[in-house]
């Protein structure tokens, strides 16, 4: 059975995919933005990511760890 990561992977080609089909470049690439968008804000939401990390890093400031 494959694992829960792969079926994510599966269905987010598939739905990428079907909308570039379906509607065109610009539509696709404002999927693929929003899926980025939606993933970062729930890694936010678990805790999973480190916002001011995430801040510092795009600054150019190195992280202590």
């Amino acid at each position: 059975m494959t694992s829960s990561a792969t079926r994510t992977g599966i269905l987010v080609g598939a739905v990428l995919a079907l909308t570039w089909v379906v509607v065109g470049f610009w539509a696709f690439f404002f999927v693929a933005i929003a899926m980025a968008i939606g993933a970062v804000i729930g890694r936010i939401v678990e805790g999973k990511l480190d916002v001011s990390a995430l801040v510092g890093a795009f600054r150019g400031k190195r992280s202590s760890s």
